[in-house]
């Protein structure tokens, strides 16, 4: 599926004892890139809401290549490898600003929940036809 970037400044307070970008905080750094490119299809919180449902990361799968400092600008690249049933399979890949090294790739699995009793139900029409279109685009 079509890929999506952002950009994100590393800041003071992710860093780690030896002054690199903590592990824990990439896992909010590849939620972010999710939200905001759910958000760039028009798949808002306001959407999710309305269909009573939201997504949930139940897995991830880091592997971290190289190190990020403060002050690093940060090119996260997303893309659904599938959505299926009550899952989507998410991809990433983070690297510096206009560099080619990976710093860290991913995969997230993410399932969709009923809001008022948080188990997984089926993804709706309406969400995957939002991410279908653009691959269909493409």
């Amino acid at each position: 599926m079509q890929p999506f970037k952002t950009l994100l400044r590393v800041r003071h307070y992710e860093m780690d004892a030896l002054g690199h970008v903590n592990n824990a905080v990439y896992q909010n750094y590849l939620e972010q890139a999710a939200i905001e490119h759910s958000e760039n299809l028009g798949a808002t919180l306001d959407i999710y809401r309305e269909l009573g449902g939201v997504f949930v990361m139940r897995r991830v799968e880091i592997d971290y290549l190289r190190p990020a400092v403060a002050g690093d600008t940060l090119e996260v690249t997303t893309w659904l490898k599938e959505m299926r049933g009550t899952r989507a399979f998410r991809r990433y890949e983070i690297r510096k600003q206009d560099q080619e090294d990976l710093l860290v790739t991913a995969e997230a699995l993410w399932v969709w929940v009923d809001v008022n009793t948080m188990r997984p139900r089926p993804i709706p029409r309406e969400i995957m036809d939002k991410f279908l279109q653009v691959q269909n685009l493409g």
